[in-house]
């Protein structure tokens, strides 16, 4: 990149708005409505994000099939469609389509061919002096009179000849070139490009400022350069592809200027010219030039030299027909006359302008509205002068008067007090009430009541439409109020026979003013054409710009002003008998103005009949250079990459288009100040860019004058934002582009469960430790608090392993229904010596519980088991710690187990051996059973007695006890009189840490066996009852052990407990709150959604102060884009994805298939067959792996809450983030990166240390530094360059996020129970604009606010007012706040940035935070629940509690998904839908997701708002309440009718 040097150095996704099959695709709802299958229940994003991609799939294909069928559409049917359109339904450009000309111009007269000649050979100005001709103005609003002057014609001509020739070149290998024909207006482009069309067989089209072509990139510039040889377009849009290099002149054969006499001064016509065809230093490179003028000249000026301007300008020569006489008889030319009147009065006043003047003749605006009313009684009377002030003060400019007082006031350079303009906004209301009161009667037929000129006017038109009549007349006036006036006063006394139209421009602020569109003067212009209206009262835009249907009357009621006004005013009576009429006065005025545009016009005709025969002006003394010389010093900067170009008048709008590009919320205007000083008797001005710019303020070089030195600022502007290349190389700005990407990162993730990811199952500390045979063990104690809720007798046992266990939390079982007991994990630290024969007992010991209870055999591998099991000598021993570990273990069980073979009964086994043993059925591994003992009385042949658990053979006793198949059964034989058992079934298959469902509360157990067909186990049924619950203990233990070694690979120190829960996904949807869970999984315990959302708070704090204190000057703009990239949850997915932290999420329950130990082979039992290492894996989608890093971050911070200590969460973040603007290991560490500033440490003035003095008396905390108090109070309307202070965005962006956590800390201590929803509801109350803006008026700090806007102030001062109001009538309510009006954004800003201003002072003190909260903000959120109401206004929020709470529907989704923009470069368009039982039922669209989402939302509410629950579940077939009483109901597999394994 080059530095500038004094010289110059080397539409939517559903169509377009013109295609007319769009409105017959119908809403979005409508197209996803019929083909469209949601995925299920899920809840809505109830925090307000910015922007994403969540819808389905389908939308894809639905869009595509849209796309298609519009691209059908052939060009006639789109014309059908619009021709047959209702005109108030269509767009703008389809309006221009329906009228468009299907002339063919075919008949070029003699000097029409002459001037074509003339102007292939060299460049010309087409001068034809009769006004616009009938084929010059062929437009869409009417087929005119072919014959004329024709200069269009001579365009066609020329055009077709350039174009013929530039296939030629194309064809011989030529670069490409294009031609443009060049309009000064929007309309021109429009009604010009019809005529083109018509007449040229080439592929053209037509550009204006109001398709938003400043927002195209080059490539889609380069697209439509290449598919057209031709382009209609306004000479701004040229002159900015010219500018950015989007096309350069070299690429273009023909320039056609029409109404060419626009090119003088900096006109864009002039500066296409002196910027870049003069640049070009190749002569032959520069394309051809082909003006069209009426006149050369619209001013009054002299009209030769003003010719031989044009002519030096636009390198032409002008030319008209060589026989004039000829050319005058090719028209017809309209019967001109004057109307005479009698002698108006001088201005007056009525007496209602009396009694205003008397009160109110000293204030500004309505002195102005005062002298506006004299003129009008005397021009139009006492009925229209009267009717001004109506229209000024209370009709629909009623708030238009209290803006321009207030403007007028803010203008002037004397700074005066708000009180002032208060009082100033009070006497125009009493001014307006005076004219409420005063009666308005109808207008007499008198010279009072209406003026002799409009009597006379009156009496013309009424000749004119004496009758009904196809004439058509239009009255020129010079003021827009006197058209608005006349077209009233006709209204009362016109006849019927006259239908009055208004035809005014589209920007206007005078008085009496009212809005009118471009739409608007195009409908009216059609209805003017079919004659729905047939008298327009019109200002100067029906002279020039709109083409105006054919006209039988033009009345000039207010004289021309130049000779082109009469020229082309003139030209709008085309019909052959036309006439023009003039109401001109006074009478010497109508004899000046008359004779002075004829005598011009006379001049001009001299002028062109003078030429010499080859049409070249001789002794012209304009000399360009000299014009030029004057911008030489000015700065200009060519972009050596592209040869974009930047200069002193093309850098204002430059600079104007990045501003309006830059992000906004709703309450930003984005504009940029200029402020002008003095220095060494020149001017030097200083740029204020919005708060949001990544440049906040330039000052440019003194310059003798305020334009130049504005134009200097501006470029400097322009220079710096290139140089930081926040301007792209073809000097566009590139934030459009760039900052919806950062600021919507979090949503570029996919949403739905898609991917599948490896899940670890166990913990690596098994594997690492086989391959050899263990000398020692480590001891953990496995007991239960409440051991006797078993409802049996039960024994602990102890998990033995090769390494030391942690100490695990305790965790509840859920033993019975209702009833929970706590495990409890112990390690006892001093390892078990143990000897072969000794780990072969615990072997046989732990795999006879594999057996005998689960139903698995292992292989007796020591060297390959993982852990053992032992049971321990009783419940809570006192001190396991002081006592030897081999005296723990009860050695008489592991010996009695170990020794003893299985067993069955024969008849010699006492009868009392069979009570409370645990035996087991052979042939089916679902049946265990508990005995009670003999139940007497009972045989085997006796039938199964009521109420015993249910079993496929239920005959008799005997019969239910044996589970063979038939076969089997059949040759099987019994003794037959064995004693009965009574007998308890045990409950297999539970998640114990789940509670009971209904299903397993009602499993029956009783059951009545015999024993000769059981097993009976060598097992105590105490150490049974405790390993019953084993599985579900080791499922827990290992899921710590897993989530510890995540931590121990980010290097973290975390809590087990809170590590679990930072890693724990139970359901699909763990992130939608008061969603029904989709695929929830049982007894996981706590998911990681509420550490997620304090984690996320903490990241944004820890990345803002890392931020800040490595870049205290810096931007806040830079800073916010820097902390999205850290922050963004895509960052946090890539770190996460790198270091495989999906292998470590727990998204899955306890399984029965999954908890048993690895490494030992299984040799029978389910599963036996599999070989090899099983890998799982488990479905995420990318947005839960980057949520469960900011868990982490949130478990690390609670883990050291006791002690307040934030290391470890410092920490996490760096570990997360992994991004060198946040490399710190530990708060401190902050402080030490921060350098003081210089504007920090600077010596203080007085004023800064009385401020410093002031503010400590509101909030008892001294400064160290005074300056720092001060950034924090200076606006960013404030110049630098004042006291040379940075502004509080810097500060603001810190003092925000420290906000933010202390309140999320307040909440989620407070409130443990609930859910993030409810935390983000609530805590958007405390950090609202609306309670900072009240806080800091409670505070006073608004009196410190240093801006420079007056409009900031009288804002400040209107809500202080209201605020303090409102605080005085709420008798000590502390939700007061919430009843006003929303403050200026500039005093929440203020508390934020006094926040982070303690905080940078008391050198990054937390605990400074934590007491301002605590002494000024706690009080008003003592009691949360009085902010319900405020958390629920949120219509998403709202949304969400009407479905779930008042409509009991579970099944709706509120989803959004960028749509393709309008056309490339512009911003991207999000579009939202809220969806109910897989039916869109509202959308919206809108700039970002949040707003999107919010539309939807609305509209939503207002479809369901006033539905009773029985007529929205008939409306959308909504059977959730039902669902819910099934699911209540439903019953899993009955566990009588399972055969295998037991768990």
């Amino acid at each position: 990149m080059t530095t500038p040097t004094s010289s110059q150095p080397t539409l939517s996704a559903r169509g377009t708005a013109s295609n007319p099959v769009a409105a017959q695709e119908g809403p979005v709802n409508r197209s996803v409505e019929n083909g469209s299958k949601g995925e299920g229940a899920a809840a809505p994003d109830y925090v307000p994000s910015d922007s994403g991609s969540d819808l389905e799939d389908d939308s894809a294909p639905r869009l595509q099939h849209v796309t298609e069928k519009r691209q059908k559409v052939s060009k006639e049917e789109a014309k059908t469609a619009i021709q047959n359109a209702d005109d108030e339904a269509l767009s703008i450009r389809n309006l221009m389509a329906k009228q468009e000309s299907n002339v063919i111009i075919s008949d070029p007269r003699e000097y029409q061919l002459e001037l074509f000649e003339r102007a292939k050979d060299q460049n010309v100005i087409a001068v034809l002096d009769t006004g616009e001709s009938p084929d010059d103005s062929v437009s869409f609003l009417g087929t005119n009179d072919p014959a004329g002057s024709g200069k269009t014609l001579i365009a066609v001509l020329l055009l077709k000849h350039i174009l013929d020739q530039e296939l030629e070149d194309r064809a011989q290998g030529k670069p490409r070139r294009l031609a443009f024909f060049i309009v000064n207006c929007v309309t021109l482009v429009f009604q010009q490009f019809a005529v083109l069309e018509c007449n040229l067989d080439h592929k053209m089209d037509r550009f204006c400022g109001d398709m938003n072509c400043d927002l195209w990139t080059k490539s889609v510039w380069d697209k439509h350069f290449h598919d057209n040889m031709a382009i209609v377009l306004t000479a701004e849009v040229l002159y900015n592809c010219l500018l950015h290099s989007f096309i350069t002149i070299d690429q273009i054969n023909l320039l056609i200027f029409d109404e060419a006499h626009h090119a003088k001064k900096n006109h864009a016509y002039a500066r296409i010219v002196k910027d870049f065809y003069l640049d070009e230093p190749d002569i032959s490179k520069r394309p051809k030039i082909f003006g069209m003028t009426a006149s050369p000249v619209d001013a009054k000026v002299d009209v030769v030299q003003a010719a031989k301007e044009l002519e030096t300008l636009l390198h032409c020569q002008i030319a008209t027909a060589a026989d004039l006489a000829l050319l005058r008889a090719s028209f017809n030319r309209p019967k001109e006359s004057v109307a005479e009147y009698k002698h108006l009065p001088p201005p007056y006043m009525t007496p209602l302008c009396a009694e205003l003047e008397i009160k109110f003749h000293d204030l500004e605006y309505l002195s102005r509205l005062l002298r506006i009313s004299k003129d009008a009684a005397s021009e139009l009377g006492q009925w229209a002068a009267d009717r001004l002030w109506s229209i000024a003060l209370v009709d629909e400019d009623a708030g238009k008067a209290e803006r321009e007082v207030e403007k007028l006031f803010l203008s002037q350079k004397v700074v005066r007090p708000v009180k002032a303009l208060n009082r100033e906004l009070e006497r125009v209301r009493e001014a307006r009430n005076i004219v409420k009161s005063h009666v308005f009667s109808p207008p007499k037929l008198d010279f009072k009541s209406v003026s002799a000129k409009v009597m006379a006017l009156r009496e013309y038109l009424n000749k004119v439409f004496e009758k009904p009549t196809d004439a058509r007349c239009i009255v020129f006036v010079q003021k827009r109020y006197t058209a608005r006036l006349l077209g009233e006063l006709l209204k009362h006394i016109g006849n019927p026979h006259i239908r009055l139209g208004l035809l005014i421009g589209t920007n206007g602020s005078e008085t009496g003013d009212i809005k009118f569109t471009f739409r608007q003067q195009v409908l009216t212009l059609m209805k003017f054409r079919k004659g729905e209206i047939n008298c327009l009262f019109a200002t100067s835009i029906a002279e020039e710009g709109l083409d105006v249907p054919d006209c039988n009357t033009v009345v000039r009621f207010d004289l021309y002003s130049t000779m082109i006004q009469y020229i082309q005013s003139r030209g709008r009576a085309r019909h052959k008998n036309s006439k023009v009429g003039k109401l001109p006065f006074p009478q010497l005025v109508i004899n000046v103005s008359m004779k002075d545009v004829r005598e011009g016009e006379t001049i001009l005709r001299n002028f062109c009949e003078a030429l010499p025969a080859d049409r070249l002006l001789l002794g012209n003394t304009y000399d360009l250079d000299e014009a030029l010389a004057k911008e030489k010093f000015q700065r200009t900067y060519t972009e050596p990459s592209t040869k974009a170009k930047l200069t002193y008048r093309s850098s204002l709008s430059i600079l104007a288009h990045f501003v309006g590009s830059l992000p906004r919320d709703h309450e930003s205007i984005l504009q940029a100040v200029y402020i002008m000083s003095v220095e060494n008797k020149q001017y030097v001005c200083e740029i204020i860019l919005p708060e949001v710019s990544p440049i906040r303020s330039v000052i440019g070089r003194p310059s003798s004058r305020k334009a130049i030195a504005k134009c200097s600022a501006a470029f400097e502007a322009c220079f710096q934002l290139r140089k930081g290349k926040y301007l792209d190389s073809n000097l566009l700005p590139i934030f459009h582009k760039q900052l919806p990407a950062m600021r919507n990162a979090h949503l570029a993730l996919n949403m739905k469960n898609t991917n599948a990811y490896e899940m670890r199952l166990k913990p690596s500390i098994w594997e690492k430790t086989w391959g050899s045979v263990p000398g020692q063990l480590y001891m953990t104690a496995l007991d239960l608090t409440s051991p006797e809720s078993l409802d049996r007798p039960s024994q602990p046992l102890v998990l033995l392993t090769r390494m030391p266990m942690a100490e695990f939390p305790s965790f509840p079982l859920h033993v019975k229904p209702g009833v929970n007991t706590d495990v409890f994990c112990k390690p006892i630290f001093q390892c078990l010596e143990i000897t072969g024969p000794v780990l072969n007992k615990l072997t046989r010991f732990t795999l006879c519980i594999y057996k005998d209870i689960f139903n698995k055999t292992y292989e007796e591998d020591e060297a390959q088991i993982s852990y053992w099991l032992a049971p321990l000598l009783g419940h809570g021993l006192a001190d396991v710690h002081t006592t030897r570990p081999h005296d723990l273990i009860d050695w008489k069980i592991v010996d009695s187990v170990s020794g003893h073979e299985d067993v069955g009964w024969n008849p010699d086994v006492p009868l009392e051996n069979l009570a409370d043993r645990y035996l087991i059925d052979r042939w089916d591994g679902g049946r265990r059973f508990f005995s009670v003992g003999v139940a007497p009385g009972l045989r085997p042949s006796d039938p199964v007695p009521e109420g015993c658990a249910k079993h496929k053979y239920m005959d008799n006793i005997l019969d239910y006890t044996v589970s063979l198949f038939a076969k089997s059964r059949a040759r099987a034989t019994w003794i037959p009189d064995q004693p009965v058992m009574l007998a308890r079934r045990v409950l297999h298959r539970r998640n114990w840490l789940d509670d009971w469902s209904q299903s397993e509360k009602e499993v029956k157990t009783l059951s009545y066996l015999c024993p000769e067909p059981l097993k009976f186990s060598a097992l105590p049924t105490k150490v049974v009852a405790m390993a019953y619950v084993f599985p579900a203990i080791i499922y827990r233990l290992e899921s710590y052990l897993i989530v510890m070694e995540a931590c121990e690979m980010l290097g973290l120190t975390i809590k087990p407990h809170l590590a679990l829960e930072a890693f724990t996904k139970d359901s699909d949807n763990t992130e939608e709150h008061k969603a029904e869970q989709v695929h929830f999984q049982r007894g996981m315990g706590k998911n990681y959604e509420r550490l997620e959302f304090i984690g996320d708070c903490f990241l944004k704090m820890a990345t803002s102060i890392s931020l800040y204190a490595q870049n205290a000057v810096d931007d806040e703009f830079e800073s916010h884009v820097k902390r999205m990239l850290m922050l963004c949850n895509k960052n946090l997915y890539g770190t996460a994805i790198e270091l495989k932290l999906y292998e470590y999420i727990r998204s899955q329950g306890f399984s029965r298939r999954t908890w048993y130990p690895e490494g030992i082979k299984l040799l029978e039992g389910k599963g036996f067959k599999k070989t090899g290492k099983e890998t799982f894996k488990h479905r995420l989608n990318d947005k839960t792996i980057a949520d469960v890093c900011e868990a982490v971050i949130g478990a690390s911070l609670l883990s050291y809450k006791d002690t307040d200590d934030m290391d470890m969460a410092v920490k996490a973040v760096t570990a997360m983030v992994s991004n060198a603007d946040h490399n710190v290991m530990k708060w401190d560490d902050y402080y030490k990166l921060y350098k003081l500033p210089m504007y920090q440490t600077a010596p203080a003035t007085a004023p800064q240390i009385d401020l410093a003095e002031k503010v400590e008396k509101e909030h008892d905390y001294r400064f160290n530094y005074p300056r720092l108090l001060r950034s924090a109070f200076t606006h960013p309307s404030f110049p630098f360059c004042w006291e040379k202070v940075p502004c509080y965005q810097r500060l603001e962006f810190l003092g925000d996020s420290l906000l933010d956590m202390v309140c999320v800390n307040f909440l989620f201590y407070r409130y443990p129970d609930r859910d993030p929803q409810w935390l983000t509801e609530h805590k958007m109350a405390m950090v609202s604009n609306k309670f900072l803006g009240a806080l800091c008026v409670r505070l006073g700090f608004q009196k410190h606010l240093r801006l420079n806007s007056p409009s900031h102030m009288t804002l400040v001062q209107d809500y202080v007012a209201e605020i303090t109001e409102a605080e005085a009538e709420s008798k000590g309510a502390r939700d007061y706040w919430t009843t006003t009006k929303s403050p200026p954004k500039c005093l929440p800003d203020i508390v934020e940035a006094y926040i982070g201003a303690i905080f940078v002072d008391s050198e990054f003190n937390y605990k400074e935070v934590e007491r301002f909260f605590e002494t000024h903000v706690r009080w008003f959120f003592e009691d949360m629940t009085i902010y319900d109401t405020f958390a629920n206004c949120h219509p998403t929020t709202y949304l969400s509690n009407l479905l779930t709470l008042n409509l009991g529907c579970t099944s709706y989704r509120l989803m959004s998904d960028e749509l393709p923009p309008l056309m490339e470069g512009t911003p991207p368009r999000i579009i939202a839908v809220v969806m109910i039982h897989d039916q869109i039922i509202a959308e919206g669209t809108a700039a970002s997701s949040k707003y999107a989402k919010l539309k939807a939302s609305q509209n939503a509410l207002d479809m369901l708002s006033g539905l009773a629950p029985f007529e929205y579940r008939m409306q959308y077939r909504c059977n959730c309440s039902e669902a819910k009483k099934e699911d209540g109901e439903v019953v899993v597999q009955p566990l009588e009718d399972v055969v295998g394994s037991a768990i």
